[in-house]
C-alpha cells in the first residue's frame, strides 16, 4: 500500500479506527457511531491509504488489528483523550450533577452525613445515588463513581481511601459484656477472630446471626446484643448515643472503604476538583 500523504489524517477517521480497534470489529464501531458497516470500513480504508500501512487484517469472520495497527491505537487512544480532556479544561461548563453507587449500608452510613459539607464546597452540584444489592453488583453497575469495600485494589480502576474498617464491641446504651453476641457472617473478622486476637475465651453465647453489617449494627441498637461493629459505619449512632463503644479492645483491619472509578474517566481538572471535594467530604 503506497503511502499518500503525511501529517495528522482526519479527526473522524481517527475516531472511527479508535473505535473499531477497541471494540474489535467494524460492525460495533458502526453502531457506537450511528454508522453503516460500509461507511466505517470507507473510513478506515481512507485512514490506511493516507498512512500507507494495513490497519485491520480482513477475514471471512471478522477484522484483527495488524502489528502496525496494534502500535498505532493506543497513540490514537492517548491523544484523544488528552485533546477531550484539554476541550473540557477550556471550554467545558462545571459539571452540574455528581453520582456515586454503592451498597445500601454505605450510601446510608458515608454519603448521607457527607452531604452538607459537600454541598458547602459545590453548592450548584445536584447529588444522586444508585445502591446495589451486593458488592459483586458493583461490576456490572453502570454507575462509574462507587463507594466500594476492600483493600483498594481493583482491576481498571483508581481508587482513594475513605476510612479504614476498624471493629469494635458496641451495645445499646444499656447493655452491657455479658449480653448475647450478634455474629455477622463475610469476608469481615468477626467474634473468634477478635477472642483470639484479645485473649478473650469467656465469650457470651450467640443467639443471632446476619449477612450484612448494617443489619447487624440496627439489631444491636434496638438492644438486642453486643455487635463487632465497623466504626465508620456506626459513626452516627455512636455519636448520637444510640451505640457505646464497650471497654474493650478493639481489632484493626486491613480493609477499608474507598472511592473508586474507572481510570479512563475523571481526567479533566473540573472532574477531578469534584472528586476531590467529595472525598473531602466523605473522609468529615
Amino acid at each position: 500500500m503506497a503511502k499518500k500523504k503525511i501529517g495528522l489524517p482526519p479527526l473522524d477517521w481517527l475516531r472511527v479506527f479508535e473505535a473499531a480497534g477497541r471494540l474489535g470489529g467494524f460492525s460495533a464501531a458502526a453502531k457506537e457511531f450511528g454508522l453503516t458497516q460500509a461507511a466505517v470500513s470507507q473510513r478506515i480504508g481512507n485512514l490506511e491509504a493516507w498512512l500507507g500501512r494495513s490497519l485491520f487484517v480482513r477475514e471471512a469472520r471478522g477484522v484483527s488489528l495488524t502489528v502496525e495497527g496494534e502500535s498505532y491505537l493506543p497513540l490514537v487512544q492517548d491523544s484523544l483523550q488528552a485533546l477531550e480532556r484539554n476541550t473540557e479544561d477550556l471550554f467545558g461548563k462545571s459539571p452540574r450533577e455528581l453520582r456515586v453507587a454503592g451498597l445500601s449500608s454505605n450510601i446510608h452510613a458515608l454519603v448521607l452525613p457527607a452531604l452538607p459539607a459537600f454541598h458547602h464546597l459545590q453548592p450548584k452540584v445536584r447529588v444522586m445515588t444508585d445502591s446495589v444489592a451486593r458488592r459483586s453488583s458493583l461490576d456490572e453497575e453502570r454507575t462509574w463513581l462507587q463507594i466500594r469495600y476492600g483493600r483498594g485494589m481493583w482491576s481498571g480502576r483508581d481508587a482513594a481511601l475513605i476510612a479504614r474498617e476498624v471493629l469494635v464491641p458496641m451495645a445499646a446504651p444499656d447493655i452491657s459484656w455479658g449480653a448475647p453476641l450478634i455474629d455477622l457472617r463475610g469476608e469481615r473478622p468477626g467474634w473468634r477472630e477478635w477472642s483470639q486476637k484479645c485473649g478473650r475465651e469467656d465469650l457470651p453465647p450467640s443467639t443471632i446471626s446476619f449477612d450484612s453489617m448494617e443489619h447487624a449494627i440496627s439489631a444491636a441498637r434496638r438492644g438486642m446484643g453486643m455487635v463487632l461493629g465497623s466504626v465508620p459505619l456506626a459513626a452516627a449512632d455512636l455519636q448520637e448515643g444510640q451505640l457505646r463503644r464497650l471497654d474493650l479492645p478493639e481489632l484493626q483491619t486491613k480493609d477499608g472503604y474507598w472511592l473508586t472509578w474507572p481510570e479512563d474517566r475523571a481526567k479533566s481538572k473540573k472532574q477531578r476538583a469534584l472528586i476531590e471535594d467529595f472525598l473531602k467530604a466523605l473522609r468529615g
